[in-house]
């Protein structure tokens, strides 16, 4: 039998506050702070929960000898599979961080998985679509410049695995069996707890720290006047590095960012500056810098923004001369 995995310390506490603030808000004068709360809460739930029920599964029924077949070899290849992987996932931003702490556990090398970090917000299926419903055929700019960037940096984590610059593989992997045997002999009773126990497994990793960026979104969507990114975000140099800062702070879903990189793209006319705030956003998210932290290694954290803002701020450049 299979016994679930009580909730965590941190994210009792995290939980605890983020409840309290958001009681807090339905008082009228935290009225502005409600109505965030409440809009960034309905665009990430499903997503969240989606990337915790995946990693679950994934967990429960995917052999550890898969993962790191197709995606713990520090191969060129590898970097190939990740980028499809991310393709192929229907979760947000927040909802893919928990399923690459999962292969990563699983397995999966560590250029491998930023590889799929990096390109999963923005270059998988839905999102693509979504995209081109905002940004016409110039969309394919964006998609193709997120898969270039995760390619780029996955191949630049392999050269810092080489130097022994990043952390290794997770200790928990095990490169064993290639075999599919709670697939083969499928019990749903035991399927069942066997998904809740990864899925509370991986909120105790990731849901605090996600709990933690959506609530300092939230404040700056309530306090923050909407004109002021229109006025500061300009297609210029000072414009495209505050935007680089804003997406930092912000970026809190695929989905949620869409729409406000579209309106700063409509209000400012830079395509460059919709890049950027769209893949900093990911890029350089302190709740994804955070879990990395955590879950692998300060090292890893540490050069995902070194190596990836260069040449997020340069792609900017490039679209906005176009």
């Amino acid at each position: 039998m299979i016994e679930l995995v009580a909730v965590g310390r941190k994210l009792k506490i995290v939980g605890g506050l983020f409840l309290a603030v958001l009681l807090l808000s339905f008082l009228p004068p935290l009225a502005a702070l409600n109505f965030s709360l409440l809009s960034y809460l309905a665009i990430v739930w499903w997503a969240v929960l989606l990337g915790l029920v995946l990693g679950g599964i994934i967990n429960y029924f995917v052999p550890d000898g898969f993962i790191v077949h197709y995606l713990g070899q520090h191969r060129k290849l590898t970097l190939l599979y990740a980028v499809i992987a991310g393709f192929l996932m229907s979760a947000c931003s927040h909802g893919i961080l928990a399923i690459a702490i999962q292969l990563y556990k699983k397995g999966a090398s560590v250029p491998a998985v930023i590889t799929f970090l990096l390109a999963s917000p923005w270059a998988n299926l839905p999102i693509t679509i979504l995209l081109f419903g905002f940004f016409g055929w110039q969309a394919i700019y964006i998609v193709v410049g997120a898969m270039m960037i995760a390619l780029l940096t996955g191949l630049a984590f392999m050269g810092l695995n080489r130097l022994g610059w990043i952390e290794g593989s997770s200790p928990l992997a095990d490169a064993g069996s290639l075999s599919w045997d709670r697939v083969k002999n499928f019990d749903a009773a035991d399927a069942a707890r066997g998904v809740a126990r990864g899925a509370m497994s991986l909120a105790n990793m990731v849901l605090w720290w996600i709990l933690i960026g959506v609530l300092a979104a939230a404040l700056i969507g309530a306090y923050v006047p909407a004109h002021w990114f229109m006025q500061y975000l300009g297609p210029d140099t000072s414009g495209m590095f505050l935007t680089l800062l804003f997406a930092t702070v912000l970026e809190v879903c695929s989905e949620g960012t869409s729409p406000i990189a579209f309106e700063i793209f409509n209000k400012t006319g830079s395509l460059g500056n919709a890049f950027i705030f769209l893949m900093a956003g990911v890029a350089t998210d302190y709740t994804e810098i955070g879990l990395l932290w955590s879950n692998i290694g300060k090292r890893t954290a540490i050069w995902l923004p070194i190596i990836t803002v260069p040449q997020i701020l340069l792609f900017g450049f490039v679209l906005t001369a176009m």
